[in-house]
């Protein structure tokens, strides 16, 4: 018999029993740097059949305020990214909120301790730099002096006052890995000193936190941005300490996707224009084009294909083709990406999510009266391949809706326009149309043809601008003649006899 080689990416974890976790701070609305681990989670989880299990990591209770957790939430619903277990889900392993299990941490702090897997540590940072200076060492970090304190030597720091941290005791020898990403990595053991697991004040940090919480929850895979790929050889180290407590069955594997750049070759931080997903919901965007674009950020589907969905990424996810290297955040891209998708949605699906950016401005009711309905049905059709985010359809469809008395044009294009060449061609057309017997678009297109183009000699760019103008209020609007169908005759008329004057 032959043995059988582990897969690559499970190891010995079949495919249902894969489990990933996503583990945002509630502080508000994603990141998009955040929001793209969340999807290549959700990829990986979703390509083999496993869990995605959502953590709110809330210990540092300062910053965090409850409408920042509802932020998080919101923002992975609108996402369309749905969560296996977590909050207000449920799951084996609650609760699923960091804040909801201190006395959990608190007792495993102890078992490490008693287990002389941490050690209590006296030292002021002060002290460290002093030592670290003294001895000439470049090494930044902790020196481990208080690893095998003498009984004398701790009750001299009791003494004193000083109450301790407690530290993980990480091993003499080299940490190595297999990142899925990018391949095998080693930490030598000065480059990662002991590190602190609880404050002096008996809080629990993130580095004993996490870890615990992915033994405990049974994570096989942890796929995270590549800035905490020097945390990772910590938490190798206390994910051995834990099983060696009996707790989770040790480290699980790790992919650490790239960096997402910004303008200027920088790390996109939560301060640059674009970096948060709020930006995008009220923007107009889809969520659909949204996650395209992320996922392009070190992945995709095929090199001749841009434009997938969501569940073609999930067929197709393969952890191993993330490329390693930095991710431009590119908005023209993102627009692009955004528009084909646009162009996927039915008439009746982009009618409905334009319907609250209409409400939101004033132009329709909520509910929606029978008679927009049918309006804004037979305008969708005109504006579908000219949209590239939903917030357009204000801008493009508001001159039909809105109340004549509310009626405005855009200031530039009608100092543009409607000059005085405008203003005359803008009197044809009216006069033209006034004697037209049957208001439809067929008819409409003949006469304003016959009258400007025909009659003054003007080319059709020349001839239609300015009627535009005068009947939408912009230069670039939906087509000129099924619009002025659509508006109907008394208030076209009405528009071109007021662009006259």
């Amino acid at each position: 018999m032959t043995d059988t080689v582990p897969d690559p990416v499970l190891g010995d974890v079949a495919p249902e029993a894969v489990r990933v976790r996503f583990p945002p701070s509630p502080t508000g609305f994603l990141h998009v740097g955040n929001a793209r681990s969340a999807l290549f989670n959700w990829a990986f989880a979703r390509h083999y059949g496993g869990t995605l299990v959502l953590r709110i990591e809330d210990t540092d209770l300062a910053r965090n305020t409850a409408e920042g957790y509802r932020s998080v939430l919101d923002s992975l619903r609108w996402l369309g990214i749905g969560w296996d277990e977590g909050p207000e889900v449920g799951g084996p392993y609650g609760p699923y909120l960091q804040s909801e299990r201190f006395d959990l941490y608190r007792d495993i702090a102890r078992r490490l301790h008693e287990a002389g897997s941490a050690y209590d540590c006296f030292c002021t940072n002060e002290e460290v730099e002093a030592r670290r200076k003294a001895s000439g060492s470049k090494v930044q970090g902790y020196d481990g002096h208080c690893r095998d304190l003498s009984p004398e030597e701790r009750a001299a720091f009791e003494a004193e006052g000083r109450v301790p941290v407690l530290r993980l005791r990480m091993p003499d020898q080299a940490i190595t890995f297999t990142d899925l990403v990018r391949g095998e990595i080693t930490f030598r053991p000065e480059n990662v000193p002991d590190y602190v697991l609880v404050r002096a004040n008996g809080d629990p940090l993130y580095t004993l936190v996490n870890p615990v919480d992915d033994a405990l929850m049974e994570i096989t895979h942890v796929l995270r941005g590549e800035d905490l790929l020097s945390s990772t050889p910590r938490q190798i180290a206390l994910y051995e300490a834990l099983e060696g407590l009996g707790i989770g069955s040790g480290s699980p594997r790790f992919g650490h996707l790239p960096i997402v750049m910004g303008e200027g070759n920088k790390r996109l931080s939560k301060r640059d224009r674009g970096s948060g997903l709020l930006d995008y919901i009220e923007g107009g965007y889809l969520p659909e084009g949204v996650l395209n674009y992320l996922a392009l950020l070190g992945w995709g589907i095929s090199a001749d294909r841009d434009v997938f969905t969501m569940q073609e990424m999930a067929e197709a996810f393969d952890i191993r083709r993330v490329n390693p290297n930095p991710a431009r955040f590119d908005l023209k891209k993102l627009d692009a990406i955004n528009a084909a998708h646009m162009r996927m949605l039915s008439l009746e699906d982009l009618t409905a999510r334009v319907t609250p950016y209409l409400q939101r401005a004033g132009l329709v009711a909520d509910p929606v009266t029978p008679e927009q309905a049918r309006l804004l049905a037979a305008a969708m059709p005109l504006v579908h391949e000219r949209m590239n985010r939903l917030t357009e359809a204000v801008d493009m469809l508001g001159f039909l809706f809105v109340d004549e008395e509310s009626f405005t044009r855009d200031p530039a294009d009608e100092a543009k326009l409607l000059d005085e060449d405008g203003r005359t061609v803008v009197k044809a057309a009216h006069d033209a149309l006034v004697a037209l017997d049957t208001w439809d678009t067929a008819s409409i297109e003949q006469v304003l043809r016959e009258a400007l183009v025909d009659g003054l000699g003007l080319k059709p760019r020349n001839a239609f601008g300015p009627v535009r103008v005068a009947i939408t209020g912009r230069r670039v609007s939906p087509p000129l003649f099924e619009s002025m169908e659509l508006l109907g005759r008394d208030r076209s008329l009405a528009r071109l006899e007021q662009a006259e004057a």
